[in-house]
C-alpha cells in the first residue's frame, strides 16, 4: 500500500520513528522502494552528486523533473516528495504555484519540499490550500548558502534558536505536513520535534527527530572522503566499484574475459530472447 502523508503524521502520533532518503534515477528508487523506505526525496542535492555542480543554486526546473520522473517510474509504494530548486518559488507566488504543480502534474510527486520561512509561510499556506502538500525545511537551508555565509550549524544563540522555533511553528500552522531540520544543535531538533504535531526529519539535528534522512551517496559512501560530520557510512559502493572497475580491466587486458560461458558457440543457437532478437534484427539489416 503507497505511503501518504496521512501515515507520516499517524507515525508523529504514535511515536513511530521512520528513514527518508534521496534518489535521483529509477534503478535505485526502485531499489529503495523494494527495501521499504517510505518516503524518497528527489533533492536538489543532485546538482552536487549527479550533475557535478559545487552548490545546489544552478540546478534548475527542467533538470529536477527529469530526475523525479525517472524516480517515479521506480517506485510502488514510497511517498515520493520533490525539492523546490532555487528561484522556481522566489520571484512570485504564481511561478511557486506554477512550478510545484508542475512537480505533481509531470514529474509524478505527491509533494514538494521548500526552504526557509518569511514568505515561505504564506506560500506553503496557499500551495497547501490548493492540494499540494508541503515539506519544509529549516536551519541550514543550502539555498542560503551565500547569505549565511557556507555551510555552518545554525541556531547555536539563544537568538537564533528562538527564531528557527517560531518559524517551525509558523509552517505548521501554514499547513506543512513534515519538516526537514538541517545542521542544527541536537538540543533544538528535540525541542522543536517535541513542540510539533507535524514529523520532524533531521539531517545533522541529532536523535530527537522523528525521522532521518542522508544522501543516498554519502550513506552507501559513493562520495568523496570529506563528508559532513553527521553523515554515517552503512557500506563502501565506492570501494567495491573501485575493486569490480579493477577486476574487469585485469581480465580484460589479460584475455581471460570474455570466457566460454560468456561467448557464443558456432552450432545451432537457441531463439534468442525477444531483446537480443530486436537488437540483432537491427544489426543484420544495417
Amino acid at each position: 500500500m503507497s505511503v501518504t502523508i496521512k501515515d507520516l503524521q499517524a507515525y508523529k502520533r504514535e511515536g513511530r520513528r521512520f528513514a527518508m532518503l534521496t534518489a535521483y534515477d529509477f534503478t535505485t528508487a526502485r531499489i529503495l522502494d523494494e527495501a521499504g523506505v517510505p518516503v524518497i526525496l528527489v533533492g536538489d542535492s543532485l546538482g552536487n552528486t549527479m550533475l557535478g555542480y559545487d552548490t545546489t543554486l544552478p540546478v534548475t526546473m527542467e533538470e529536477m523533473l527529469h530526475h523525479t520522473r525517472a524516480v517515479r517510474r521506480g517506485l510502488k509504494n514510497a511517498l515520493l516528495v520533490g525539492d523546490m530548486p532555487f528561484m522556481s518559488y522566489h520571484a512570485s507566488a504564481e511561478d511557486a504555484i506554477r512550478n510545484a504543480g508542475r512537480f505533481l502534474q509531470d514529474g509524478g510527486a505527491n509533494a514538494v519540499k521548500l526552504e526557509g520561512a518569511g514568505r515561505v509561510v504564506e506560500l506553503t499556506e496557499r500551495l497547501t490550500a490548493m492540494g499540494i502538500p508541503v515539506m519544509a525545511h529549516l536551519g541550514l537551508t543550502p539555498q542560503f548558502v551565500n547569505q549565511m555565509g557556507g555551510f555552518k550549524v545554525q541556531g547555536r544563540s539563544d537568538e537564533a534558536a528562538e527564531r528557527i522555533q517560531r518559524d517551525a511553528l509558523a509552517l505548521q500552522e501554514a499547513g506543512a505536513f513534515s519538516m526537514v531540520l538541517e545542521g542544527i544543535p541536537a538540543s533544538l531538533g528535540g525541542l522543536i520535534s517535541r513542540r510539533l504535531d507535524i514529523p520532524t526529519i533531521g539531517i545533522g539535528a541529532g536523535p530527537d527527530t522523528d525521522a532521518q534522512v542522508l544522501v543516498i551517496q554519502d550513506m552507501l559512501g559513493l562520495s568523496g572522503e570529506r563528508v559532513p560530520k553527521f553523515v554515517k557510512r552503512f557500506a563502501d559502493l565506492r570501494g567495491a566499484m573501485t575493486t569490480a572497475v579493477g577486476d574487469f580491466m585485469a581480465e580484460v587486458e589479460g584475455g581471460t574475459f570474455p570466457g566460454p560461458e560468456h561467448s557464443y558457440g558456432t552450432g545451432a543457437a537457441p531463439s534468442p530472447a525477444p531483446a537480443e532478437a530486436a537488437i540483432y534484427g537491427a544489426a543484420d539489416k544495417g
